[in-house]
């Protein structure tokens, strides 16, 4: 049976989606567990798909991954949840052979800038300016520069959260570092390194830059939104996944007390 699975994942400890070897990725994760459960022989008849396919570091709330397995699809969730407490699985339906998960309406990602004092009026007004038929050829990493390339952006909302903003940005698809380039760009317009400009030339197609890659860190693939509804939900966190997510807000908060305490320290002196 061919299954439709959404699913997320923290990123920190992931050398991305796709698998290499030697090297821990949720591809590879995910492909070791089923295996070591018995819900597959080799796990190339799975025929695994993914929607999106992130980058070492980048996080996800929700993906989505189509494989083929006979198990029902509330024991299915449990047991892929049962692999590793930094991957979790939070839907699943039964979709036909033919559905192709690439195909998904619309991507969302949201970028988590922590910058302390960056402007949301004028980070809100440029961010504007990628909206609708975008010319990435500035934004991505392997395209040629001498052909016209776009991706329609649907929208990019900046909101305050914090002392910092949440970047979200809504398209179908985006070429590899496309929301990293984009947030890379205005990080430079707001130093100064960038003019306005430059900016929206480069939007246009009509001038290359090259913007900084933005930190993979504070990227979240927020949403994959496909054409078919959901049948079972994963009714968790399972003990493994509470202890990982415990665990995880522990070492931000001492980590956050331990560098307000040297940073005290060297004020102090």
């Amino acid at each position: 049976m061919r299954r439709l699975v959404r699913f997320g994942y923290d990123g920190r400890a992931f050398g991305g989606w796709a698998r290499q070897p030697g090297l821990r990725t949720v591809e590879g994760t995910l492909r070791e567990g089923l295996l070591r459960l018995g819900l597959v022989t080799s796990p190339d008849l799975l025929r695994l798909e993914v929607s999106s396919r992130t980058d070492r570091g980048v996080s996800a709330r929700a993906n989505a991954l189509t494989l083929d397995v006979d198990l029902a699809l509330a024991p299915l969730l449990r047991a892929l949840n049962g692999i590793a407490p930094d991957i979790f699985f939070t839907a699943a339906t039964t979709v036909p052979s033919s559905f192709r998960v690439r195909d998904a309406r619309r991507r969302v990602y949201r970028y988590f800038e922590p910058s302390f004092g960056p402007d949301a009026d004028r980070w809100s007004r440029m961010a504007r300016w990628f909206e609708g038929e975008l010319d990435v050829r500035s934004f991505g990493h392997g395209i040629r520069w001498d052909v016209p390339h776009h991706r329609t952006v649907e929208a990019v909302r900046v909101l305050r959260r914090g002392t910092g903003l949440v970047i979200e940005v809504v398209g179908t698809s985006f070429v590899w570092h496309q929301v990293r380039k984009m947030i890379g760009a205005l990080r430079a317009v707001e130093m100064g390194d960038l003019p306005e400009s430059s900016l929206r030339a480069a939007v246009r197609g009509e001038l290359r830059i090259t913007p900084p890659l933005a930190e993979a860190e504070h990227l979240l693939l927020w949403e994959v939104e496909v054409p078919v509804a959901w049948e079972v939900f994963w009714r968790g966190p399972n003990r493994r996944q509470r202890a990982h997510f415990a665990h995880a807000r522990a070492l931000a908060w001492s980590r956050l007390e331990l560098l307000s305490e040297l940073s005290a320290t060297l004020e102090g002196e």
